[in-house]
């Protein structure tokens, strides 16, 4: 009988165990932004006006301030942030491996990385546009591009949008950033480089050059957060709705673009939906 007990009791308390571990208190619930207490974020940091890593190690930008103010708004203060330099070729590797929490770098929603990421927002719908260096006058169109080298940055999706989705045969020419794509316009080894109109105004304020004006493209600037992190996306989405309604978009979009003399919108985005 007394053996009988135990084994018993022995069961109970595996049962009970099992059931809460199955509740998520065993550690099998799946890991969330919003549950942090500190966050990393990926962000640029050759950018001008976006992400720009100063010669302090701090960082700058349109997306840093917007970076930021999420982060508060999910109750991490500032001093609880980290910034990490996350280029685009390996954005989606850093948030699967959690070398990130999240990913506020003109981060582009589109189908095929929506397979890898969970995508919060847009937080912001910027437009493709193109620039050439002064001289270039028979560039003033995407279709102008047809046998023209523009630049390839390893893991940005805009190159592609020229020539596969607006069929311009031009010839890309893979460089490793955006920064290093205007050092290559400028010398020559480059004659244009395309892609959304903020990246290109922050790098035209000083920089020799002209912007031809003729967007051709919705860029949905999504928050990127780790594949399946359904409750983090949505948190995030609720402070951009936030960053919104109270001001502070058309505040920080005005700070950092008010002087570009394109069309800045300060209405909340579309949302694409947490997946």
């Amino acid at each position: 009988m007394r053996a009988t007990r135990a084994i018993a009791a022995a069961a109970a308390f595996l049962a009970a165990a099992t059931g809460l571990s199955a509740c998520g208190l065993g550690g099998t619930e799946e890991e969330t932004v919003a549950d942090k207490d500190s966050l990393v974020i990926g962000v640029k940091e050759d950018q001008p006006a976006l992400g720009v890593k100063r010669p302090d190690g701090t960082y700058e930008g349109f997306d840093v301030d917007v970076a930021t103010y999420i982060a508060g708004r999910m109750g991490v203060p500032k001093d609880r942030i980290t910034f990490r330099t996350t280029n685009s070729s390996v954005r989606e590797e850093a948030l699967a491996d959690g070398t990130v929490d999240m990913i506020v770098a003109t981060y582009s929603i589109t189908p095929r990385r929506k397979m890898k990421v969970t995508f919060a927002g847009p937080y912001y719908v910027a437009h493709q546009d193109t620039f050439v260096r002064a001289d270039a006058a028979s560039i003033n169109d995407v279709r102008d591009l047809k046998g023209k080298r523009i630049c390839e940055v390893t893991g940005s999706n805009s190159w592609r949008r020229v020539i596969e989705e607006r069929k311009v045969a031009a010839k890309p020419v893979t460089v490793g950033t955006y920064g290093a794509c205007m050092d290559a316009l400028a010398a020559g080894r480059l004659d244009a480089v395309s892609t959304d109109d903020l990246i290109l105004a922050g790098f035209a304020a000083g920089r020799p050059g002209r912007m031809i004006n003729a967007p051709f493209t919705d860029e949905k600037y999504g928050v990127g957060l780790k594949k399946g992190d359904l409750k983090g996306c949505e948190v995030v989405n609720r402070a951009i709705t936030s960053m919104y309604q109270d001001g502070t978009a058309a505040s920080l979009l005005n700070k950092w673009f008010g002087d570009s003399g394109l069309k800045l919108n300060t209405h909340v985005p579309q949302f694409e939906g947490c997946t």
